[in-house]
C-alpha cells in the first residue's frame, strides 16, 4: 500500500525519498559472469550507472557512444570503480541509422553472445530539427535508432537465450497520448517536452509490441522509467525543473538500478512486455485518454518499419 502511495503521488514516488524507502526491501542480484550487456548513451547519467551495475555482477560490458573520447573516458570511470571490469567502447550514433547498421553488422559477426540490450540514449531538443536521414530528432533517437537496433540484433540475441530488451522510458509519458498520424510533429508547433513525451510513451508501445513478437525466441522485452534523476541531460534540457527539483532528486545509480534489475533478476526473465518503476510493475496508463487504439499500435509498427527501412514482410 505504501508503494502504490508513493506512486500515485508522483513527488513521493519519482524523488530520491520514494527510492530510499522501497530500496529497503530489495534483494541483492545474482552474478551475470559470462554474460554481455550493451548499454546507449552510456557515457554519463544513468547510462554509465547502468553499466557499472552491471560490470559490477560479472558482466561484459559494451558502452554504445556517438563520440570514442567520451566513451574512452566512461569505459575508464568504470574501470576504476569496478577494478578488473571487462569493459569496451563502441562507436553508435544512435540517431544515425547508417552508424546503427553499421555498428550491428560488425558487433553481430565479432560477438558470440548479446545478453542484454539496454536502450537508454535519448535527447530532448528545445526545437526541430531533422537527422540526415529525414527524421525528426527525438523521434529518431528515442524510437527508431532503438527500433532497428533491436531488429539487426535479434538473431544474436536469441543465439545467447534468454536474453532481455530494455527500453528507458519516462514517467512523462503518462501525459501523452500516441499521435501517430503526425509522430514527428511535423503539423503541429514544436514543443521539445511534449514531444520527449510523445516519444517515450511510443517506447512502451513498441516493448509490449516486440515482447509479443520475441517471446518465442526466448527474448523478453521491458520497459521502465528511472524516476526523476539529476544527470546532465536534466540540467541541460529542463534547467528550471532541475533548479526547483534539485534537493528531491535521485543520483543516477537510484535512477539505473531498475535497469540493473531487469538485466539480472530472475523475476522480470518470467514475463514480458511490462512496465516497471523501482523493481515493481506499473500501470502504463493513468487516465483514460491516453489510451491508444489497436490500429494506432499497427501504424506506430509500420512507420517504424519504414522509417528504419526494414522489410515489413520480415518485420
Amino acid at each position: 500500500m505504501l508503494d502504490t502511495l508513493l506512486d500515485r503521488t508522483v513527488v513521493g514516488g519519482y524523488t530520491s525519498v520514494g527510492y530510499r524507502l522501497r530500496a529497503r526491501g530489495f534483494d541483492d542480484l545474482p552474478r551475470m559472469d559470462g554474460e554481455v550487456a550493451a548499454v546507449t548513451g552510456a557515457t554519463g547519467g544513468i547510462g554509465l550507472a547502468a553499466a557499472e551495475g552491471f560490470a559490477r555482477l560479472g558482466a561484459d560490458v559494451r558502452l554504445l557512444v556517438r563520440n570514442a573520447e567520451r566513451g574512452e573516458k566512461a569505459a575508464a570511470a568504470v574501470r576504476e570503480a569496478v577494478p578488473g571490469a571487462q569493459v569496451a567502447v563502441e562507436l553508435c550514433d544512435i540517431s544515425d541509422l547508417r552508424s546503427v547498421r553499421a555498428f550491428a553488422e560488425d558487433f553481430a559477426a565479432r560477438e558470440q553472445r548479446l545478453d542484454v540490450l539496454v536502450h537508454n540514449a535519448g535527447v530532448l531538443p528545445p526545437e526541430r530539427t531533422e537527422t540526415q536521414d529525414g527524421i525528426e530528432l527525438t523521434v529518431a533517437t528515442n524510437v527508431v535508432g532503438p527500433f532497428l537496433l533491436t531488429a539487426l540484433l535479434v538473431d544474436l540475441m536469441a543465439a545467447s537465450a534468454p536474453a532481455r530488451v530494455i527500453n528507458v522510458s519516462s514517467g512523462g509519458m503518462y501525459t501523452a497520448k500516441l499521435d501517430v498520424a503526425d509522430l514527428q510533429a511535423e503539423r503541429r508547433d514544436f514543443d521539445g517536452v511534449k514531444q520527449y513525451a510523445q516519444t517515450k510513451r511510443a517506447e512502451v508501445i513498441l516493448t509490449e509490441l516486440w515482447a509479443e513478437r520475441l517471446h518465442e525466441r526466448g527474448i523478453v522485452v521491458h520497459s521502465m522509467h528511472p524516476g526523476w534523476v539529476d544527470t546532465p541531460g536534466v540540467q541541460d534540457a529542463l534547467p528550471t525543473f532541475s533548479k526547483v527539483t534539485g534537493p528531491f532528486l535521485r543520483d543516477a545509480d537510484a535512477g539505473a538500478d531498475t535497469i540493473v534489475w531487469l538485466g539480472a533478476a530472475d523475476a522480470p526473465r518470467r514475463v514480458t512486455g511490462r512496465f516497471w518503476h523501482d523493481r515493481r510493475e506499473r500501470p502504463t496508463h493513468r487516465v483514460p485518454w491516453t489510451k491508444e487504439s489497436a490500429e494506432d499500435r499497427r501504424l506506430l509498427w509500420d512507420t517504424c518499419t519504414r522509417l528504419a527501412g526494414l522489410d515489413p514482410e520480415e518485420h
